[in-house]
């Protein structure tokens, strides 16, 4: 039997309020996932995995995501300075903590994967696995710029259909395989109603952390944090479609950990959603040997 999603909520460090979200199945004693989400993402995003890895029958498990400060139903910070990599992970210990979770698997979309790197230096012992959700240490400028183009100063939408033809319109080319049903799906997570008309779920200052960015200086990869997670079982789900890790960063990811496994997921861009039937099925393989592991 599994419960609902139930969301509960803490306070960071400063004294934000932070949303935490889980799900579990009665009796479970294997190792819970805790589910990072990306920059401007929200828990929703792992709705679908979690569903399936608390409800599996030979080894059902719960399941914890979160909303970072500024996005979903988390408070925005006054100082959009603390939008940063060290604050989030914070953050992250403190819902970890208010869940009672000492040591899970890690499953981090993009930004949430940096999280993951990080905590492998500073919290090693919360580790016993690690999913890296289309990120890796080295990323490439396209992806970047692409971001920082449309995260500062999102368009206003007025109905669900305008939103969902704004999302299209940044990310079909890297999504071409999506249904109509899966846009929509995926508008409601981005999106929430506010004074008469639609915005994004998240706090449009979180474009601060772009200021930086630069295609003429590429920021410099990451692999002392990568290495960090020697030891740790480590996979990589990959967009085939993605313009923030290549190919290349890929091999070279594996080169460094001749142990990573990766997933590839055809027709999917940065980042891939988690929803399809054979990924969710390896991430429940992966999970499975890391309670075996732990």
């Amino acid at each position: 039997m599994t419960h609902a999603f139930e969301d509960f909520f803490c306070r960071s460090a400063d004294g934000l309020k932070l949303r935490g979200r889980t799900i579990e199945p009665v009796g479970s004693s294997d190792l819970p996932v805790l589910c990072l989400p990306g920059l401007t993402r929200t828990a929703e995003d792992f709705d679908a995995v979690a569903k399936a890895l608390a409800s599996d029958t030979q080894a059902p498990r719960r399941v914890v995501s979160m909303d970072y400060r500024g996005r979903g139903q988390s408070d925005y910070d006054p100082d959009p300075a603390n939008y940063n990599v060290a604050v989030e992970s914070g953050d992250v210990l403190a819902v970890a903590k208010e869940a009672g979770i000492g040591r899970a698997i890690l499953l981090g979309t993009s930004r949430g994967g940096i999280i993951s790197m990080v905590l492998a230096a500073t919290q090693p012992a919360l580790l016993a696995g690690v999913i890296l959700n289309d990120i890796g240490p080295a990323l490439d400028m396209r992806g970047l710029v692409k971001i920082k183009g449309y995260i500062s100063d999102p368009p206003p939408r007025q109905t669900w259909d305008d939103a969902c033809a704004g999302l299209k319109a940044l990310f079909g080319k890297v999504f071409p395989a999506l249904t109509d049903a899966q846009w929509m799906e995926w508008t409601r997570r981005a999106f929430r109603q506010e004074g008469g008309g639609l915005v994004r779920t998240y706090d449009p200052r979180l474009g601060h952390v772009f200021d930086a960015v630069d295609p003429e200086n590429p920021p410099p990869p990451i692999w002392d944090l990568f290495d960090k997670m020697a030891g740790v079982p480590l996979m990589l789900i990959h967009g085939a479609l993605s313009d923030l890790l290549t190919v290349q960063g890929v091999a070279d990811m594996q080169t460094r950990r001749p142990d990573l496994e990766v997933v590839t997921v055809a027709d999917q861009g940065h980042a891939p959603l988690l929803e399809d039937q054979p990924t969710i099925a390896r991430i429940a393989a992966f999970c499975a040997r890391c309670d075996t592991a732990a």
